[in-house]
């Protein structure tokens, strides 16, 4: 009876002209922008070491809750909750790998100390944020998300669809941690092991992704009983998320180890340029005590 039920589910058109929002989404990320803005404004000068947020650090912030908002809102929510598993991975991936690193970039380091401060969830943070724990929480929950059945329940149920939502940006957060923590408490890995996180951590995503590309049968009921638009087939489409979930997901992965690689090259030349003024500046300086080798007459 699960699939005749399922079609009932889907009784509706897709356009790309309907932007649809809806309020429980709407409510919780105005909330959470709306607490950042007081933050970096009128309360600011409550917390310790405060410094004004530079622009570039609020431009961030705000790309990274512009694609939170077009990931789950509008025609690509729709897509993805009605039609097309492959626009439910783009979704994924926004969600997992472009939104976070924004959102951390744009929150400042005396915005979280105070919170980090409280024992137990300093305790917390530092098991969650290690490396190999980071690594680890992340791909399991995206993999358990992605078996069948956990899927297809996540489909059917709105609640569960929700947690899942708030399940893999959570640990979108964590993931990024050791590449964009904005905390000394908390620190960064360095370059070099950065470069090697980030190349580990698309490989069990890479194994889920060829899982879904090469299998031959249709693996989400959800999708099965949806209607088709585009002319794509289901297993088409199935295939399409995993190819999704596969390339551009792992292109992300190394155009992060780019920039990381960039990024460490460019601070070892301002340290080089920097050691060289400091050892040109005190050359002057024992030239300058140094006395004439005749005397004037």
């Amino acid at each position: 009876m699960i699939v005749p039920l399922l079609a009932l589910l889907h009784n509706r058109a897709f356009s790309w002209t309907e932007f649809a929002v809806y309020p429980s989404f709407l409510v919780g990320w105005l909330a959470f922008g709306g607490v950042y803005a007081l933050l970096v404004g009128p309360l600011r000068h409550h917390f310790p070491g405060s410094h004004p947020v530079p622009p570039r650090m609020l431009a961030s912030f705000a790309t990274g809750m512009v694609i939170m908002f077009l990931a789950l809102q509008g025609p690509l929510h729709d897509l993805s909750d009605y039609f097309l598993f492959s626009a439910h991975m783009v979704q994924h991936l926004l969600l997992i790998l472009l939104m976070p690193p924004f959102l951390l970039a744009g929150i400042p380091d005396w915005m979280l100390r105070p919170v980090i401060k409280i024992r137990p969830i300093e305790w917390v943070a530092r098991i969650l944020t290690f490396p190999v724990v980071a690594f680890a929480l992340n791909n399991a929950i995206f993999a358990a998300w992605h078996v069948p059945g956990a899927y297809d329940l996540m489909m059917r149920n709105h609640d569960v669809h929700v947690a899942m939502h708030l399940m893999i940006m959570a640990t979108g957060f964590v993931m990024w941690w050791p590449i964009m923590s904005p905390l000394p408490e908390l620190p960064r890995l360095s370059a070099p092991l950065q470069m090697i996180y980030l190349f580990v951590l698309g490989i069990p995503m890479m194994v889920v992704a060829a899982m879904i590309t090469y299998s031959g049968t249709v693996l989400y009921t959800w999708y099965a009983e949806a209607p088709r638009i585009w002319g794509i087939s289901t297993l088409t489409d199935q295939q399409l998320g995993g190819a999704i979930m596969w390339v551009p997901g792992g292109l992300s992965l190394w155009l992060s180890i780019t920039w990381v690689y960039f990024r460490w090259a460019g601070s070892e030349v301002r340290e080089d340029e920097q050691r060289q003024r400091l050892r040109v500046s005190g050359a002057r300086r024992v030239m300058a005590t140094v006395p004439p080798p005749f005397p004037e007459r």
